[in-house]
């Protein structure tokens, strides 16, 4: 059985994820929403300050903010997103960090 909603309230969902981020040594949590073959949803959590380090970028990705402020940064630009705002990732390393309690729905494509 797998525990992903068929519907996903995506704003309770991220509320739940800041609990547990915030009792979590990482100071983050992450839950995946949609898992198929052609993409996959992730709702990611992230207290204020915490950070996914510089990482490989996935072939085709957004990256969207459900609740707070965080940047994205590459070796040489950043992107300051707000709630409700959509950015693409752009294709190469890149690290992701919360300036308040935030969450993040990453849609990626899958090869």
């Amino acid at each position: 059985m797998n525990d992903r909603p068929e519907v996903a309230d995506v704003e309770v969902l991220a509320a739940e994820l800041l609990l547990k981020a915030r009792e979590h040594h990482s100071r983050r949590a992450a839950k995946t929403l949609v898992a198929g073959v052609a993409q996959r949803v992730t709702l990611i959590a992230l207290t204020e300050g915490a950070e996914l380090a510089e990482h490989d970028s996935p072939p085709a990705a957004t990256l969207q903010v459900v609740t707070g402020r965080v940047r994205l940064s590459t070796h040489d630009h950043d992107r300051f997103l707000d709630r409700g705002q959509l950015t693409a990732v752009p294709p190469e390393r890149h690290s992701l960090t919360a300036f308040l309690d935030s969450a993040v729905l990453l849609t990626v494509a899958l090869r």
